[in-house]
């Protein structure tokens, strides 16, 4: 059994998963002519200024982590983003992202805007001494980002796996399980971002290990659709 803490902002369940798959694979730098897909990186300076560090939330810090299916994920410091992208050899766009809507007290503000402006404006990317670089039509670095560091080493092991929901425990201790598990899914990736699949609805959030099997998600960011 792994217990679940999850912010108050989802609900503080306590979950029975199974895990289905596990993916491996040493770290390795990107050539210019690779997919970007299953990287994942954090800003580390945003039209030429850097960008502040330590970040007051590590887990919130400017970053992107690109998924399979043209699809990725991040921050930009406050809000979670998830949206599309573009990749064709080195041209590379960004689609519309949707983001949270929270107030992130303590947290560079202008840093996220600029994030952001730098996300709509990049039209192409290029690797120089292992860092991403998003360029705009300007021809200088609208972004520079370095590889995103993995989870603490207490979760380290749930980095590239998938989970499937065999069991649901709610607060007044009723056990509800589901009449497919694959309907109900969590696949963590090495970026510290989770995606979930709640029957016909998908989102993603956050997620940080902690000690003694600890693990924190942060707020869920999902679709709304109706189930038939």
């Amino acid at each position: 059994m792994l217990r679940i803490q999850i912010n108050p902002r989802i609900a503080a369940l306590c979950l029975a998963l199974a895990c289905v798959a596990r993916a491996g694979g040493q770290d390795r730098p990107l050539r210019n002519d690779e997919d970007l897909a299953g990287s994942a990186w954090r800003a580390v300076e945003l039209s030429g200024r850097p960008v502040p560090s330590p970040w007051p939330n590590p887990s919130r810090e400017p970053h992107l982590a690109f998924g399979t299916g043209g699809q990725l994920s991040g921050s930009d410091g406050c809000n979670l983003l998830r949206g599309p992208f573009t990749q064709k050899g080195e041209g590379l766009t960004f689609g519309a992202l949707a983001g949270t809507q929270m107030a992130c007290p303590g947290t560079d503000e202008e840093t996220s805007r600029r994030f952001r402006n730098a996300l709509t404006g990049t039209s192409h990317w290029n690797l120089v001494d292992g860092r991403l670089q998003l360029y705009g039509a300007t021809g200088k670095p609208l972004a520079v980002l370095a590889r995103r560091g993995t989870p603490p080493a207490a979760g380290a092991s749930l980095s590239g796996t998938t989970w499937q929901l065999v069991r649901f425990q709610g607060g007044n201790d009723r056990v509800l399980t589901p009449d497919d598990r694959a309907k109900y899914t969590l696949v963590f990736d090495g970026g510290g971002s989770v995606a979930a699949r709640v029957d016909c609805n998908r989102g993603r959030a956050t997620w940080k290990a902690g000690a003694s099997g600890q693990l924190e998600l942060g707020p869920l960011l999902l679709t709304r659709g109706k189930v038939p």
